[in-house]
């Protein structure tokens, strides 16, 4: 009976894999189907590399856009790995047990918040703050350091884990040796959860690159480039999210086009992953 119950369990599971293959390549080639043809049409320099976006004249530039996302996810990435990245230590390492037992389920409950809560609180909470500091609340800025607090579980949850997989051996080899509980923690489990980490810092990465919502409500929505961290933003998912609703013929693919642009984006970002990772085993 054990026997069959585990033959069924193996099919279950590549039935699940199977599905989960196939959902992927049909997203991959709906995008690539309806983006490339666009792209072809409009010229990939223009598109790629155009600095205007305006539908109604044939101009469909996505240039400032790109720049737009790239700078929201950098400042995203500057505010939120360091501080998670020392919440995980702290949650691992040092936390004291009664004070973890409220910790963790304010970090999870943080992770299940919808996105559309978190742009609430950048509009009511951040954006006042940074109008009294720089003149102008809606902007690039803002925009990152609203990203950095949403990718904060993210990171914090998966980095956590990750030190708490590495074996005690090398906390307390490290101990013997004569350092500080101090020195152990960061020069021995740290490194020795490197992969873990750096796993999590991808998919806050993603989040934050592919976030919509939030991004909307806070950035400014200018399609021009940014000439400043002080200036309004629009990245390429709310371009997609703005115009998808009423856009036609060429307009529609080209969002379906700066889909794929997003895409490719995520798609190296895991590359470049895969490769430190390979470097690092090998």
């Amino acid at each position: 009976m054990k026997k069959y119950r585990e033959k069924i369990m193996q099919v279950v599971f590549l039935i699940a894999a199977c599905i989960s293959i196939v959902a992927v390549a049909l997203i991959c080639i709906f995008l690539f189907a309806n983006g490339f043809p666009a792209i072809v049409e409009i010229g990939s320099l223009k598109f790629l590399g155009g600095m205007t976006w305006k539908p109604t004249e044939g101009q469909y530039g996505i240039f400032p856009m790109i720049i737009g996302s790239i700078y929201v996810t950098g400042i995203a990435i500057l505010v939120g790995v360091p501080i998670g990245l020392f919440c995980a230590v702290f949650m691992a390492k040092f936390c004291p047990r009664k004070l973890y037992k409220i910790l963790k389920p304010a970090i999870s409950l943080l992770a299940g918040i919808p996105s559309i809560v978190y742009g609430f609180f950048g509009l009511v909470v951040i954006v006042p703050i940074m109008q009294q500091l720089v003149g102008t609340g809606k902007n690039v800025l803002t925009a990152g350091i609203l990203l950095g607090i949403m990718i904060l579980p993210t990171i914090i949850e998966i980095s956590e884990s990750s030190l708490r997989a590495v074996p005690q051996s090398y906390y307390e080899g490290s101990l013997a040796l004569g350092a500080t509980h101090e020195r152990s923690v960061y020069f021995a489990t740290l490194p020795a959860a490197k992969s873990g980490i750096m796993a999590g810092i991808i998919l806050g990465i993603g989040r934050a690159i592919g976030e919509t919502m939030a991004v909307v409500m806070i950035a400014g929505n200018q399609p021009v480039l940014p000439k400043s961290l002080f200036a309004g933003v629009r990245t390429m998912t709310a371009n997609i999210v703005m115009e998808m609703g009423y856009a036609e013929g060429l307009h529609r693919d080209a969002l379906i086009a700066t889909g794929v642009v997003l895409f490719v984006f995520i798609l190296l970002i895991n590359v470049c992953f895969s490769l430190v990772k390979r470097k690092e085993q090998s």
